[in-house]
């Protein structure tokens, strides 16, 4: 199986169960206050603090992060009219350089 097959049936398996949709969908309020997100989330959190997992928390921290800010009302502004606004995508752009900059150095950095 070439390349090209493999990406056409993960792109058909995410159309077909609707994921963005659900994505877009998530109640984070909701979320917040559910105890079967709640206490394995805590749980995982409070363990690598226990161990002293830093490189660990900061990456969780990072996907968080990313993860709330692409719901924000700005990047819901990035594409107007079917036009990408370039003044706009600039700043996301270099975020995401910086992120990943952050995330190499963490992963294939000096460990201790």
């Amino acid at each position: 199986m070439d390349f090209g097959a493999i990406i056409e049936t993960i792109g058909r398996f995410v159309q077909e169960t609707n994921l963005p949709k659900q994505i877009k969908d998530v109640d984070y309020m909701g979320l917040s206050t559910n105890p079967w997100f709640l206490v394995p989330f805590v749980s995982g959190t409070g363990y690598l603090l226990f161990k002293q997992a830093f490189r660990d928390l900061i990456i969780l921290g990072i996907i968080l992060g990313v993860w709330y800010a692409s719901g924000t009302p700005y990047m819901q502004t990035l594409v107007v009219g079917g036009e990408l606004r370039v003044a706009k995508i600039l700043p996301v752009l270099f975020g995401g350089a910086g992120i990943l900059g952050v995330l190499i150095y963490l992963l294939l950095g000096r460990s201790d």
